[in-house]
């Protein structure tokens, strides 16, 4: 793609020592394409500062959308994919005002597709029934930008099916998951709250509190009238 899209060759590949870069048929790829292979020292990725650096802005970001959002953690995948096609399209100081994507390609990024991750948007229902009282639209959950498409990645949120869709009206300052119904789709559980009511179950009883008031005796079970004036701390 290097090549064919941007008439570019790569010369090196630098990298960790992990076996998706180490294994023998990348090596054997390597040597074909005449590409230099440089490695890190095992334990040491400050050797390989710019990729951890841009590895730890990418999570920076899916985590932030994922929060916003309060997605379940099955959706890391589509928050890490939105995070990096919003770094590669937001401009930054370090390129002059310019985004990586402008760089690359020449032309400046359009931003009217571009729709708060995670709110809730009704995409046009494709399968039509007979009844003209059906609901024309399928409620989901934006997803993500799909490569190639010209339209959105949604998740149904009744059938939870993720698909691609180009007819999508959105909400975008409502949070499906962030609702308090929505609590047994993101698997958690409402918190227990404490409980206000006294137990007496295994407490002095009353009736014997009084019964040993009258015949002036003490019952080791019932407190003493000092350590019923005395404050509690």
């Amino acid at each position: 793609m290097v090549q064919t899209q941007f008439n570019g060759k790569v010369k090196v590949v630098r990298s960790d020592n992990g076996s998706e870069f180490t294994s023998g048929p990348m090596q054997e790829f390597y040597r074909e394409h005449g590409i230099l292979r440089e490695n890190s020292c095992v334990h040491t990725p400050q050797q390989n500062g710019r990729v951890e650096r841009k590895h730890r802005h990418i999570l920076n970001v899916a985590r932030a959308l994922r929060f916003q959002a309060s997605l379940p953690i099955r959706f890391w995948g589509e928050c890490v994919l939105t995070a990096a096609y919003l770094i590669n399209r937001t401009p930054t100081k370090l390129l002059k005002g310019k985004s990586p994507y402008e760089l690359l390609s020449g032309c400046a990024p359009s931003y009217k597709e571009m729709r708060v991750f995670g709110t809730l948007c009704f995409a046009r229902s494709i399968l039509r029934s007979k009844d003209k009282f059906t609901s024309r639209s399928r409620k989901c959950v934006l997803l993500g930008y799909p490569f190639g498409i010209k339209g959105w990645r949604v998740c149904d949120l009744e059938t939870h099916e993720i698909f691609v869709s180009r007819n999508v009206i959105f909400c975008e300052d409502l949070f499906p998951f962030a609702a308090p119904d929505m609590q047994t789709l993101t698997g958690q559980s409402p918190s227990p709250q404490p409980s206000h009511t006294l137990d007496y179950e295994h407490g002095p009883n009353e009736d014997d509190f009084y019964t040993a008031q009258q015949h002036g005796e003490e019952n080791p079970n019932v407190p003493s009238a000092k350590s019923l004036d005395r404050p509690t701390p």
